[in-house]
């Protein structure tokens, strides 16, 4: 009797936990969608700031995140990648491994203003790459590589040993295991720590402030040396900088709104390509 009692709190208290999460999630897509409404369109989406950044579209906000989020996912997707075989499948156990494997993970804890200044120090100055969107692209690709090496780490532990065993029994060598086997059994994890960390530094605002973003630049571009204009940043400003911020509110939740949209279609992709690889495994 006591075991069915215990059994009946903790699902009670698993079904709470759900409910609150939820709740939570819903009350913010309702109130940052409630006050978005009407600004959100896609003449919002298309076009170019006017009068001051009150009227007008986000379009060169939204190139801008774009470009320095695929910056930043050219950066850290192989070698985080790459890293997290390397620890997973070759480097030996010992503790100068495990103590790597430590600070990685450590490092996924760092705030990202700290990453910022690091980009700063090391992008901006001593590389010379100037205030730009591939210093900011850089420093947000650090940023989310523990992230990715982490989840790619946990998603290769998780293949089953008579895979590689069956593999190697058939006289494969370690990196066919790998590439024929192992990865893409792991690819559905690996995908979702990737999405992870790429949805984190969509949003992000701290390190691009010191390495290359502008709030408001007279024409679009694509030059990776120069600066750039982000959604995360330009609400920002709009929502406790601009000097009219009940003005602009719409706009800024609006802009917000567009966030959780362009984080939304990363998960669908992610969540496509995960079926795609279940379904090629099955």
């Amino acid at each position: 009797m006591d075991k069915k009692i215990k059994e009946i709190t903790l699902y009670l208290l698993l079904i709470l936990s759900f409910l609150l999460v939820i709740s939570a999630l819903l009350f913010i897509l309702f109130v940052t969608f409630r006050y978005s409404w009407g600004t959100l369109n896609w003449s919002f989406i298309s076009q170019m700031p006017r009068n001051g950044m009150t009227e007008g579209g986000v379009l060169p906000m939204l190139v801008g995140t774009l470009l320095v989020t695929f910056l930043s996912a050219i950066f850290s997707i192989p070698f985080g990648v790459f890293c997290a075989i390397y620890l997973s499948e070759y480097a030996r156990d010992n503790a100068y491994t495990r103590l790597i494997k430590l600070s990685i993970r450590n490092l996924a804890a760092v705030p990202s203003i700290v990453f910022g200044l690091f980009g700063l120090a090391i992008f901006v100055k001593s590389m010379q790459l100037g205030t730009s969107a591939i210093s900011a692209g850089l420093t947000l690709g650090l940023l989310t590589l523990p992230t990715v090496i982490t989840s790619a780490e946990e998603a290769l532990k998780t293949v089953p040993k008579a895979y590689k065993e069956g593999a190697f029994a058939l006289g494969l060598t370690q990196w066919q295991v790998l590439y024929s086997n192992v990865i893409p059994v792991a690819m559905p994890g690996i995908m979702t720590g990737v999405i992870l960390g790429l949805s984190r530094a969509l949003g992000e605002t701290a390190p691009i402030m010191f390495t290359g973003v502008a709030f408001y630049l007279p024409k679009l571009s694509l030059d990776v040396t120069q600066q750039f204009m982000s959604l995360p940043y330009h609400l920002f400003i709009m929502s406790t900088q601009h000097h009219d911020i009940n003005g602009v509110k719409g706009i800024a939740y609006a802009t917000a709104g567009l966030l959780i949209l362009i984080s939304l279609v990363l998960n669908l992709i992610a969540s496509n390509i995960r079926y795609r690889y279940k379904k090629g495994l099955s």
